[in-house]
């Protein structure tokens, strides 16, 4: 009988911990919305061989990333759904502060050149590519492979809560081979 009042005290005990973030209560979570106070970010350069992402501002690099990719890394995004990173000069044009991988940031794919090129092969270009994080999701995929995405550019929660405060809207982004 006893045993069993110690087990569910124990679990109760748990369970309020859980329900209360097992931590104290008087300091606030942080918050995934960081700030940024330095140099601007004038361009994005990625290079999809190197599986990198460096953060520019006028020549100089401010920082630097490893970076997962579509689940087909070679050769740029044709059409919808082929899991490539597209190739070429976009724009950041989106801040998604809702994403299902933590924070994520819009890039202006695709370009009227890459809605002609998959016409010419009677499919779609697909859309929606975007720098992001993990997010539930992303975090048990990463285990398995590096490049997971349907063509997005991946790094961590932390990192895209970094990019997310330094990049505005309108900045260019390179994605090379």
């Amino acid at each position: 009988m006893i045993q069993a009042i110690r087990a569910l005290v124990a679990v109760v005990s748990i369970a309020l911990l859980a329900s209360c973030g097992g931590g104290d209560s008087s300091q606030p979570a942080p918050s995934k919305f960081k700030t940024y106070s330095g140099p601007p970010v004038t361009q994005v350069v990625v290079k999809k061989g190197e599986r990198k992402m460096y953060l520019v501002s006028g020549k100089q690099v401010l920082k630097s990333y490893d970076v997962g990719l579509g689940s087909q890394p070679l050769g740029t995004k044709v059409f919808e759904g082929d899991g490539r990173t597209p190739e070429g000069m976009y724009f950041i044009d989106r801040k998604n502060p809702a994403s299902r991988y933590h924070l994520s940031l819009g890039i202006s794919y695709p370009s009227t050149q890459d809605v002609a090129r998959a016409a010419m092969m009677g499919l779609r270009p697909g859309g929606d590519i975007m720098i992001h994080g993990l997010g539930p999701e992303g975090r048990a995929l990463v285990k398995q492979r590096r490049d997971w995405t349907a063509g997005c550019i991946a790094v961590t929660d932390e990192e895209i809560e970094e990019i997310f405060a330094m990049l505005q809207p309108g900045v260019p982004i390179f994605v090379y081979p």
